[in-house]
């Protein structure tokens, strides 16, 4: 009877059989009314129920409870959800009212059913054993096939691969067992190729009927996002010119290999390559990355299974050698450097390039990624050091070298900015005369530290490091100021400073020549420069240009240690000189060597032939100058006139001074 009542009890109180229900969030009343907007009735609802209410927040949300109307309970079902954040409403029916309960669920799960078809999401309901509920819309387009032919189906064998099934299959058991909800990437078969999918997958009740749970998967397309993530991530891991891992990929793998040695040895190889940066000035840079590329090919050749090259940056390469021996990477460095011996043609040019090597083991020379590559990189510059085209083994010895550079990359750079360095000048005699006319400018560097410093323990530090172009800059303001000086007293003694390789390429002597003689008003100009054959093989051309450009300014240009280096006797004859400088060790002994006599006899002849004077340096004894007298060399320096001196010592050495006969 209660039962028939329902229906009844609603069409008396409202005339209609499914009214409207309203739920305020700060009431627990119920309101009931036929017309939506406009309440008829307030019911009240204790807490409990006013609390199950707010919790339909879903588009098919529904609820049963009992109410009382007037004096009659009534068993409704309502229908409806959260229509914002301050109000519940919907549609009540008589539980009993089967018809009227069936039409306002309908309404709502139509309204659901719209918004699952049409997400812009793939939406696969699948029940504990794989089975396909729901097929929507979207998936439909990705995979080509209706709802209906795969509803029942077993979601794992239609779209997924074994070894995706599989992991499918433990997600979902999980899911089922522990009831958490979880996002995961599966790769789906679709009508475009296998497509990455990420999946948010959550529990979703049947609602009504037997209470089943169903497992929702929504899923987005990530396919493009992941492989432009990959693409960024081989970027960001690979060299751009030589298409080799690059730095931060080499160290990634060196860490992992470090991490999984056991009791292996992990070996790195390091390479420079020892004219790369003259190949780049000379040919362009375009051309120094087709040679990178050749080169790369060439180190790769070299290689056995297993062993991993990278480009480290500029023109540095390393190979990781996993389970190494000395042995075996002493092998591997020789092939390196017996490959890069034969030239590399690029179009129509070939080129040389050597490499010098450094080699470090894990744990002998380091037990991290950056001990490891310090070690090796030690090592690779002692190898520079001993003459380039070889390999050295690093050992603990080899960090006073690097001590020793930090300490003068510190110090030097302080004593260039501290006015610490001094200029000594030594005399230069000339032979018929036996007059002083010149003499030569020598840099010394006096360290708080460690007193005072021939330039062979600082100069080569400065040519490396570049400091020797604002150290050469500041000898040569020296020596002009200096001759500026002694000009006033009376004294018109050239100067000749010593001129790097680092500097003859670079237009700065140039105009720092210029900038001195107008400063010091030196005209005449009374500086000469010192060079040495080094600046003549590295670029014929630039230098001609340069020395031919201080000359025009009344500079006298000097090669120096000529014969220790390779310049010609055709080379000499291109370069606008105006004398050679003797190395001192032809000098020393001389009168007791018959060789070095020849040669410099030899030397004289053809320095007469094509107008040079000749200077012979490091005369010690009066055998040597006796000697060099009769050979007519035109001027003589070394310890047997005078030593270095500073600027008063020269002053009084040359009050004291008495010239000898000159040369008969």
């Amino acid at each position: 009877m209660f039962a028939d009542q329902g229906p009844m009890l609603l069409n008396t109180h409202f005339g209609t059989s499914s009214p409207y229900w309203h739920l305020a969030f700060d009431s627990n009343a119920l309101e009931l009314t036929a017309v939506k907007g406009k309440t008829h009735l307030a019911v009240a609802l204790s807490e409990i129920q006013a609390a199950k209410i707010r919790r339909l927040t879903g588009v098919t949300a529904s609820l049963d409870l009992t109410i009382q109307l007037g004096d009659q309970p009534i068993h409704l079902h309502l229908v409806g959800r959260r229509v914002n954040k301050l109000e519940w409403a919907g549609t009540a029916s008589a539980y009993t009212d089967t018809q009227a309960v069936a039409r306002d669920l309908v309404h709502g799960l139509s309204f659901a059913e719209q918004v699952v078809s049409e997400a812009n999401s793939v939406i696969v309901i699948v029940d504990q054993h794989g089975r396909i509920q729901r097929f929507n819309r979207l998936s439909e387009e990705y995979t080509g096939l209706q709802e209906q032919d795969v509803i029942g189906k077993n979601v794992f064998k239609m779209f997924m691969s074994p070894a995706e099934a599989a992991a499918s299959r433990r997600n979902i058991a999980g899911f089922f067992r522990n009831g958490s909800s979880y996002e995961v990437e599966r790769w789906i078969k679709t009508v475009k190729g296998e497509r990455l999918f990420l999946f948010r997958n959550k529990f979703v009740h049947s609602g009504s009927g037997k209470n089943q749970v169903f497992l929702i998967c929504s899923g987005t397309d990530i396919t493009e996002e992941r492989r432009a993530q990959e693409r960024l991530r081989l970027l960001a891991n690979t060299d751009v010119i030589t298409g080799l891992p690059n730095r931060n990929a080499i160290q990634d793998v060196i860490n992992q290999a470090i991490s999984e040695r056991g009791d292996s040895n992990i070996g790195l190889v390091y390479l420079d390559l020892d004219n790369f940066k003259k190949v780049n000035d000379a040919y362009g840079h375009m051309f120094g990355d087709r040679l990178l590329i050749e080169v790369s090919r060439a180190i790769l050749t070299c290689l056995n299974h297993g062993e991993m090259l990278a480009r480290l940056g500029g023109d540095e390469f390393l190979v990781l050698v996993s389970q190494a021996d000395r042995i075996l990477l002493q092998e591997l460095a020789q092939r390196i450097i017996d490959r890069l011996k034969t030239p590399f043609r690029i179009g129509l040019i070939e080129v040389y390039t050597g490499c010098s090597i450094g080699i470090a083991l894990c744990p002998e020379h380091g037990k991290d990624l950056d001990s490891l590559i310090r070690s090796a990189d030690t090592a690779m510059y002692v190898a520079k050091e001993q003459g380039k085209r070889t390999f050295i083994v690093f050992s603990p010895e080899m960090n006073r070298r690097v001590a020793e550079y930090m300490w003068l990359d510190t110090n030097l750079r302080k004593g260039l900015e501290q006015n610490q360095l001094v200029v000594y000048y030594q005399p230069k005699v000339n032979t018929r005369s036996g007059k002083v006319y010149s003499v030569e400018a020598l840099v010394r560097w006096d360290s708080p530290e460690r007193g005072l410093i021939p330039p062979l323990q600082f100069i080569s530090y400065a040519e490396e490091s570049g400091l020797i172009t604002p150290l050469g800059r500041w000898v040569l303001q020296t020596a002009a100021k200096q001759a500026a000086k002694w000009k006033r007293q009376g004294l018109n003694i050239r100067i000749a400073v010593n001129l790097s390789a680092r500097q003859l390429v670079d237009d700065s002597v140039v105009n720092d020549l210029v900038e001195v003689l107008r400063e010091n008003q030196l005209t005449p100009c009374l500086l000469d420069f010192e060079l040495t054959e080094s600046s003549l093989i590295e670029d014929e051309n630039r230098a001609r240009e340069v020395i031919g450009r201080l000359r025009a300014m009344g500079a006298q240009v000097h090669l120096d240690d000529f014969g220790t280096g390779y310049s010609s006797l055709a080379q000499l004859a291109r370069i606008p000189l105006d004398a050679i400088k003797l190395d001192q060790s032809f000098v020393r002994g001389v009168n007791l060597a018959p060789v070095s006599q020849s040669l410099i006899r030899a030397i004289v002849a053809a320095a007469e032939a094509l107008q040079f004077r000749v200077i012979a340096e490091g005369v010690e004894t009066e055998s040597e100058n006796q000697f060099l007298d009769c050979v007519g060399v035109d001027e003589k320096q070394g310890f047997l006139f005078a030593r270095p001196m500073l600027p008063e010592q020269l002053e009084r050495w040359l009050e004291a001074y008495r010239p000898q006969s000159p040369a008969q």
